[in-house]
């Protein structure tokens, strides 16, 4: 596939990108085994950890976790009011959309206590066993997830065609949650509404936006600091992830949507 030769115009040292269809893999470009950091895109696995925890009652996603009056479905909404870095509630639960971090971490935290063990420990057994991931959580559960392309392939299909949760729990997931909430899109500036789902950032009609002028408003997934992200789009029945060692900066505003409208135009 000729888009996927864009990312060597990236200035990144390493690039990789995949493109599958329908849970079948149409191209890869870059090296497929080198581990890179994931930044932000960590959070579609803490998320998918969470779905699983809540199908096998561990949690309930409206059972009170993180600062008064917030619950589990708060926390992946980014609907807690907690701030993006550690401090004080920016505002009650509910209210604002506010990009955290901090609620992230708070999430796997209380996942880890209902659980009885350590996050990490439920990461491996829920998600990473059992889609053959190599991938390894070093630190943050919002943010410092490291592993290869194919680790981020064997996700996306996942995502595409799900095995380790029912196909109504991630539709559920993939909705807007909390509807009608403003907020600020990091780097991206506010909307109103800011749409998110359990976890997964929802393009709706966010305009300027990470991915294609071609994805539809049902597109989903996450974009990272590291210059990674990953979008499944569901009409299309493509997603594109992209793993780089390049900081996200104004350079990825312009290169990550003239990739994904070049796949989407391939894929037609």
């Amino acid at each position: 596939m000729a888009a996927l030769h864009q990312v060597n115009e990236w200035s990144a040292t390493k690039a990789a990108a995949f493109v599958l269809r329908d849970g079948d893999e149409r191209a890869a470009h870059g090296p497929r085994d080198h581990v890179f950091r994931w930044a932000s895109v960590t959070k579609l696995v803490t998320a998918l950890a969470a779905l699983i925890a809540a199908e096998e009652g561990v949690v309930d996603l409206d059972e009170p976790a993180g600062p008064e009056g917030s619950t589990v479905r708060h926390l992946l909404a980014h609907a807690s009011g907690l701030p993006f870095e550690p401090g004080a509630p920016e505002g009650q639960p509910g209210r604002r959309r506010v990009y955290s971090n901090v609620g992230f971490e708070m999430l796997a935290a209380h996942i880890a206590a209902r659980s009885e063990m350590p996050f990490d420990d439920y990461l491996a057994a829920g998600v990473l066993r059992p889609l053959e991931l190599h991938a390894e959580l070093r630190g943050s559960a919002a943010s410092e997830l490291h592993g290869t392309l194919d680790d981020l392939l064997a996700l996306a299909r996942e995502l595409q065609q799900p095995t380790l949760v029912a196909p109504e729990t991630l539709a559920e997931a993939t909705a807007v949650q909390f509807p009608g909430l403003a907020g600020v899109l990091p780097d991206f500036g506010r909307f109103d509404p800011l749409d998110w789902g359990l976890g997964f950032e929802l393009r709706d009609a966010k305009d300027p936006h990470w991915t294609g002028s071609r994805n539809s408003a049902r597109t989903f997934g996450h974009f990272g600091g590291s210059g990674t992200f990953l979008w499944i789009d569901p009409e299309a029945g493509v997603a594109l992830g992209v793993l780089t060692d390049r900081d996200f900066g104004p350079w990825a505003k312009e290169a990550w949507p003239r990739l994904s409208d070049a796949v989407l135009g391939e894929e037609a």
